[in-house]
């Protein structure tokens, strides 16, 4: 495969940093502070630091400082269930919906540019080999050796 693919991909994530740069600058957050608040807003079944840790590839040390601070600016607050009091559940609070309104914004302008001039049936077909691209990915050996 054409080495550009690779090129293309990194330009990819570097353009969607930028998306999400100037909501990171509006409430003073860090990349890593508002992209916990968007995993958490979008996966909430997955409240927990370690589920960040998996799903998202973040260094544990990374995840702690970022909840740490998101809990002293008031945007999360952790929680601890009766039977388990070493597995803190974290729990987005109001706060927070204003910031993530605005990632989501960021997010869906970045996808609209991404997929212009592509019809929805496009649209869905790169959905679908991004996918499988995805999953060969993660069940690769490299991958089973670094989780």
């Amino acid at each position: 495969m054409n080495t550009m693919f690779w090129d293309d991909i990194s330009l990819v994530k570097k353009i969607y940093g930028r998306a999400l740069e100037q909501v990171c600058e509006t409430y003073e957050l860090t990349r890593m502070e508002l992209d916990i608040l968007l995993f958490l807003d979008n996966n909430r079944e997955y409240d927990t630091a370690t589920a960040i840790v998996e799903h998202r590839g973040f260094s544990k040390s990374h995840v702690s400082i970022a909840l740490k601070e998101l809990e002293a600016a008031g945007l999360i607050k952790r929680t601890f269930l009766r039977d388990n009091r070493k597995t803190a559940h974290l729990e987005l609070l109001l706060k927070a919906d204003e910031i993530i309104l605005a990632g989501r914004r960021a997010q869906k302008d970045f996808f609209n540019t991404l997929f212009r001039g592509l019809s929805e049936e496009e649209r869905q077909t790169a959905k679908v080999v991004f996918g499988k691209i995805a999953d060969n990915i993660r069940n690769t050996q490299w991958e089973k050796e670094r989780s």
